[in-house]
C-alpha cells in the first residue's frame, strides 16, 4: 500500500495522466468509479478503461496495453484485475509505466513483476481479512491515498454505496469487514446520494422501496451487468460517475433495454443446454457443454441455473472459429478453480476463484476436457455431495412468526452469502385458503396463524397450486420477510420449501 500510495501521489503532483483498467463485471465497473473519482478529487488526470468483454477478453491484456499507451499513462491500476496478467503487466513495464495492481482474485501461478500488488489473496499477505471484493481493496486505496494528500475523506466515505454494491454483486461473504461495509454502502444506497444508482433505481421500479442486499443481488447488479455481458462495461462507469440526471437517466434506460435483451438471450441458451443434456442420458458428475452461437457474456448466468437445478459443477464454453471461451459455476462442496487447474494443459488460459472461473480452450480440445473435468469432479465428490440441501436454522410454531420476529432479524442483517437469512420449519401448518399461481411460476397461500392469517410465497412452486386445498396441513421451510407494497408493509413467509 505504501509503495502504491506514493507512486500515486507523485503522479497526481507532476499532472501524469493515471490509468484506471477495470473489469467488466459490477465489481469492476464500482473499484474503476471509486478509483477515478478519488484520483479527480485529488486534482489527478485519471482515463477510466474498461475493455470489450467479446472482442478484448478477460483481464487486462494487449487492449489495455494500446490503451494506455494511447492515452499517454505513466501509471496504471488495475481494478479487480491483473493478479494474472504476468506478459501484459511486463509489457507496460517496459513501455515505462509504473502497474499497480489491485485485485482480489486467487492468484493462479507466478504473480507479476511490478510496483505494487494489492490483493488480501496473495501469498504471504498479512492482511487479515481476506474476504474483501475489489471494492473495498480500492476503497482502502482511496482512503489511504486521500490521507496522505490532506484531501477530503468524505468524499470517499461516500462511495461506500458503491461497495455495497460491488459486494454483493461479487457473492463476496458478508461477514467481517464486509458485513460493516455493506451495512452502511446499505445506508447511502437508500439515501441515493449518487445519481447514476438513483437513475438505475428509477429504472428498475425500486423506487420508494428499501434498497437490501437481495434487492441488489436480484435487480440492480443484474442491470449493470447487462451491459458488462452484452455491451461496453465502460458505460456502466459512466453511469455510476454521472454528474446530472439527464445524463444518468439516458444510461439507466439503455441498460434497461439490454437487461431484457439479455434475458431473452439466457432463455434461449438454456434451452439449449438443457436439450443437450436430456440427449446424455446420464449426468456426468462435473458438466462440461459448447455451443456455436452462444454470446460469452450469458453463459455464466446459464451455467449458474444448471448448477441450481442439477447440483454439479458446470462449465459451459461459448464456441466461435477455432476457439471458445467458457464460463463454469459449483457446488459449495469442489474447488472449481482447482478443478479445472488440475485440466489445465488443455486449455489456453483459465482464471476465477472457488465458486466461479472463466477458460479459454482450443475447439479441438473441448471433448477431451470435457472427459477430464467430469472424471476429476467424480474423484473429488461423492453422491452425498451431489444432492441438494435445505439447511433449516430452527423449527419454531407457525405462531411465533410476528412483528417482534421480523425486526429482531433485521439485526442480523445483511444478509447474503456468508451470513444468510434464516430459514425457520413450522409443522402442521394449515391452509386457510385455495393455493394460486403469481408470475411464471410462482405459489401464493394463505396459511393459518393463530388468529390471523399470514401470506406466503413461493417462486418455482407454481405447480403445487393444483395439489393444495383449502384445510391442508403442511409443513414448511421459510424465510420471514416484510412485504412492501403501494407503501403498506406486512409479514410474508418466503418458501424455501413445502411438504403435505
Amino acid at each position: 500500500m505504501g509503495e502504491a500510495v506514493d507512486r500515486l501521489k507523485r503522479a497526481i503532483e507532476n499532472s501524469e495522466v493515471i490509468l484506471v483498467h477495470g473489469d467488466y463485471d459490477v465489481d469492476g465497473m464500482c473499484s474503476t468509479s471509486i478509483l477515478t473519482r478519488t484520483i479527480r478529487s485529488l486534482g489527478g488526470q485519471v482515463v477510466p478503461f474498461i475493455p470489450r468483454r467479446v472482442e478484448d477478453g478477460y483481464d487486462l491484456g494487449e487492449a489495455g496495453v494500446r490503451a494506455a499507451l494511447a492515452a499517454g499513462a505513466k501509471v496504471v491500476v488495475t481494478a479487480d484485475c491483473g493478479t494474472s496478467a504476468v506478459q501484459p503487466i511486463a509489457s507496460l513495464c517496459e513501455a515505462g509505466i509504473d502497474v499497480i495492481v489491485s485485485d482480489h482474485h486467487l492468484p493462479g501461478g507466478e504473480l507479476p513483476q511490478c510496483l505494487a500488488i494489492l490483493n488480501v489473496r496473495q501469498p504471504n499477505c498479512r492482511y487479515p481479512d481476506k474476504d474483501l471484493a475489489a471494492a473495498g481493496v480500492a476503497y482502502k486505496l482511496s482512503l489511504a491515498l486521500t490521507r496522505a494528500m490532506g484531501g477530503n475523506e468524505n468524499v470517499v466515505l461516500h462511495m461506500l454505496d458503491l461497495v455495497a454494491l460491488a459486494t454483493v454483486a461479487d457473492v463476496a461473504p458478508l461477514r467481517g469487514e464486509n458485513r460493516i461495509l455493506v451495512r452502511y454502502g446499505l445506508r447511502l444506497l437508500s439515501e441515493g446520494g449518487n445519481a447514476g444508482i438513483r437513475a438505475l433505481v428509477r429504472s428498475s421500479g425500486l423506487d420508494g422501496k428499501p434498497i437490501t442486499a437481495g434487492r441488489i443481488g436480484f435487480i440492480l447488479a443484474p442491470r449493470l451487468n447487462a451491459v458488462g455481458r452484452i455491451g461496453h462495461a465502460l458505460r456502466g462507469v459512466e453511469l455510476l460517475l454521472s454528474q446530472t440526471e439527464s445524463e444518468a437517466n439516458s444510461i439507466a434506460r439503455e441498460l434497461e433495454e439490454l437487461n431484457r435483451r439479455r434475458q431473452d438471450m439466457d432463455r434461449e441458451t438454456l434451452d439449449a443446454a438443457r436439450g443437450m443434456l436430456e440427449k446424455l442420458g446420464d449426468i456426468p458428475t462435473g458438466i462440461v457443454l459448447a455451443g456455436d452461437g452462444w454470446h460469452p457474456g450469458v453463459i455464466g448466468i446459464v451455467a449458474s441455473r444448471l448448477v441450481e437445478e442439477y447440483a454439479r459443477p458446470v462449465i459451459l464454453i461459448a464456441l466461435d472459429g477455432e476457439h471458445g471461451k467458457g464460463s463454469g459455476r459449483s457446488i459449495p462442496a469442489f474447488d472449481l478453480h482447482s478443478g479445472i487447474g488440475a485440466c489445465s494443459d488443455l486449455l489456453v488460459r483459465y482464471g476465477g476463484h472457488r465458486a466461479a472461473a472463466g477458460v479459454t480452450i482450443e475447439r479441438e480440445k473441448v471433448a477431451e476436457f470435457s472427459e477430464r473435468f467430469a472424471n476429476v469432479a467424480a474423484e473429488r465428490l461423492s453422491p452425498e455431495d451431489l444432492v441438494p440441501e435445505l439447511r433449516v436454522d430452527l423449527e419454531i410454531p407457525i405462531e411465533d412468526v410476528t412483528e417482534d420476529l421480523e425486526q429482531l432479524l433485521r439485526h442480523f442483517e445483511p444478509f447474503g452469502m456468508g451470513n444468510p437469512s434464516p430459514v425457520f420449519m413450522s409443522r402442521s401448518v394449515t391452509v386457510a385458503e385455495q393455493a394460486r399461481t403469481v408470475g411464471k411460476d410462482g405459489l401464493r397461500l394463505r396459511l393459518e396463524n393463530g388468529s390471523e392469517l399470514l401470506d406466503a410465497l413461493g417462486w418455482g412452486m407454481g405447480s403445487l397450486a393444483r395439489q393444495l386445498r383449502t384445510g391442508d396441513s403442511v409443513d414448511i421451510a421459510y424465510r420471514v420477510e416484510r412485504d412492501e407494497y403501494r407503501g403498506a408493509g406486512r409479514l410474508q413467509a418466503r418458501l424455501a420449501d413445502i411438504r403435505r
